[in-house]
């Protein structure tokens, strides 16, 4: 293991540190930043990751790790999760030496992985029975607001226990925006996630367009930059636009994975989406598979080689 600090045996912080000990299980693009963001804010913090090699900057940096979710459960009062997926979140909690093998009475599990909103509230209600409180607590950013801690965090669940847990979720965010019960939290990043879509694949059509025309793209992006359609989303994406790399921020197989949620939600409530019904197509899981490690701003890709094919 390396540099990694490990437990094998089930044992606790509690009565060493004031501060309340956190569980982080997910060490990927965004996690790794958030967590590294709790360690900064002074929590003792015990983490899991199938990979383990992804752990090791944050044990260097005083995290212990775990090599179950059982034994995150059996250190920690609270436990995150930033998984990809409803599959990964269930494999986390029920799987052999899964979260709900460990010690679970009293805590609170923050899901932070996006997932559809009947997810959210069917584990609440299986937790419940382990004694275990449900927030659901996506957010709104990527790589760059999570190295930064000015991720947006939009949370579900008993309001009180919410407000409980600000302080953790701000060294993590600049902002905690309570949605409502146990599922608001998932239900908000899906709607969040289909204006991010729609304004990342408008931005690829203007300069798809524009360069059609034979204009310069780096004078595209100055013009939207320079008038009342600047946004930071546009900015982060600049060099991409310019250099025609998509280096992941926001894998494009995250969000043709979150698009499929928003289509299925849209029809089991009721919600006409015609926009987002075409943009599920182009983010799709089907998509060529060079473009699923990409970040999402290569939608502009799919429109250069339709044009070209």
């Amino acid at each position: 293991m390396g540099t990694l600090k490990k437990y094998t045996a089930r044992i606790s912080y509690r009565g060493l540190n004031m501060t309340q000990c956190i569980g982080f299980i997910g060490i990927g693009i965004m996690g790794q930043a958030m967590a590294a963001n709790i360690l900064k804010a002074g929590h003792p913090l015990t983490v899991y990751n199938r990979s383990s090699e992804k752990t090791e900057t944050l044990c260097e940096a005083g995290a212990l790790f775990a090599c179950k979710p059982s034994l995150v459960a059996d250190a920690s009062d609270i436990i995150i999760l930033m998984l990809t997926g409803q599959e990964a979140v269930d494999e986390v909690l029920y799987g052999d030496e899964g979260l709900l093998a460990g010690e679970c009475e009293g805590k609170v599990l923050i899901n932070m992985s996006t997932v559809p909103a009947h997810c959210s509230r069917e584990w609440a209600e299986k937790l419940a029975e382990h004694g275990l409180t449900l927030i659901d607590a996506p957010v709104s950013g990527s790589k760059a607001p999570a190295e930064l801690g000015t991720l947006v965090i939009l949370a579900g669940g008993p309001e009180e226990v919410v407000r409980n847990q600000e302080p953790l979720l701000l060294s993590m965010g600049k902002k905690v925006i309570y949605c409502g019960p146990v599922g608001s939290g998932s239900s908000m990043k899906l709607a969040i996630n289909l204006l991010l879509g729609i304004m990342m694949e408008g931005m690829a059509e203007a300069l798809h367009l524009a360069e059609s025309s034979g204009l310069a793209t780096e004078t595209l992006i100055d013009a939207v930059a320079s008038g009342p359609l600047a946004c930071t989303l546009f900015q982060l994406k600049e060099e991409m636009f310019k250099t025609g790399s998509y280096p992941a921020q926001f894998p494009f197989k995250h969000m043709a994975k979150d698009m499929q949620f928003v289509v299925a939600a849209a029809e089991k409530n009721g919600a006409l989406l015609p926009l987002g019904s075409e943009l599920a197509k182009l983010f799709s899981p089907a998509a060529d598979a060079s473009l699923m490690d990409q970040d999402f701003a290569a939608v502009k890709t799919l429109l250069e080689k339709n044009r070209d094919s």
